[in-house]
């Protein structure tokens, strides 16, 4: 929704943490039981709650989900808590709070999927356990690189490279270690990446990102049309509601009073702008995307 923005929320002394950061949070918490689990627990939670080979043969589908809050070692669970700070941040801007969760759901459960199903055929090559954020992160890479495509990425912090070029580069490289899955391309679960990014890149493509393009299970559940409206329609005549008239948005609008605000936001970003000028910009921006 359109208070789902950051820049559409009211400001508040107590705003509620970006989901981004309560995932965040949630690695960090969940790799913390699992170490105590180690040590003094001993229990056989993450038998359980990591994606594994004889589990997914039993039914235990909920692993899809759980295997992304657990991680192998600090390492592990430090890259995607950076991912998530340093890209799922932006994303959520750009999207919304719940198109940011469908997404990183989404591609997570894409990327569990792939790997899922390749170890349920080829144990031998793909595994018996798996876990880690890394399809859920790869995802949400993949929306930035394809919301941003000419963005520089400093690659290892050092490498100026295009986001779409190196989305390209990890697509690749995912790829061929999914094909050939070799133990030199480390104990990474490749198709499990994979799977996050072609997600990620389908979730634009399919226009899931934007907070006016309905999703696929929203229309699942949509009234149906009443007996007295399908009997009339048998009969030959609908009633039909009065249309709204759409406001206008005339070219004057647009170049008085919405190019400025745009302007401005590319000088000074978008949290420079005034609460006049964000309902403007949003005025001119809900009418265009019914228009389109």
């Amino acid at each position: 929704m359109l208070d789902d923005r950051d820049y559409m929320r009211e400001g508040s002394s107590r705003e509620p943490l970006p989901w981004s950061v309560k995932l965040l949070i949630a690695l960090v918490v969940c790799f913390a039981l699992q170490c105590i689990n180690d040590v003094y627990l001993k229990t056989s939670a993450e038998a359980w709650l990591a994606m594994t080979t004889p589990g997914l043969k039993s039914g235990h589908v909920w692993q899809l989900l759980t295997f992304q809050f657990l991680h192998l070692n600090f390492w592990h669970v430090l890259g995607n808590v950076l991912g998530l700070w340093f890209i799922g941040r932006w994303v959520e801007f750009a999207l919304g709070k719940k198109r940011f969760l469908i997404a990183y759901l989404f591609t997570g459960l894409a990327g569990g999927l792939l790997q899922g199903g390749l170890m349920l055929l080829f144990p031998n090559h793909f595994g018996q356990v798996v876990y880690g954020a890394s399809a859920g992160v790869s995802g949400l890479f993949a929306v930035f690189a394809w919301l941003e495509s000419d963005s520089e990425i400093r690659w290892n912090f050092v490498l100026p490279i295009k986001a779409r070029t190196l989305f390209w580069f990890y697509v690749g490289v995912e790829a061929f270690f999914t094909v050939v899955p070799s133990g030199r391309g480390g104990c990474a679960a490749h198709a499990a990446h994979l799977g996050g990014l072609l997600m990620g890149m389908k979730f634009i493509q399919w226009g899931w990102h934007r907070d006016y393009v309905p999703l696929p299970w929203e229309t699942w559940f949509a009234r149906q049309p009443s007996k007295a409206s399908r009997a009339s329609s048998m009969a030959g005549f609908e009633l039909r509601r009065p249309a709204k008239e759409e406001e206008p948005l005339s070219e004057d609008f647009i170049s008085k009073e919405v190019d400025p605000i745009l302007d401005k936001i590319s000088a000074h970003g978008i949290h420079s702008l005034t609460e006049k000028e964000r309902k403007i910009l949003e005025k001119a921006r809900t009418v265009m995307a019914k228009r389109s």
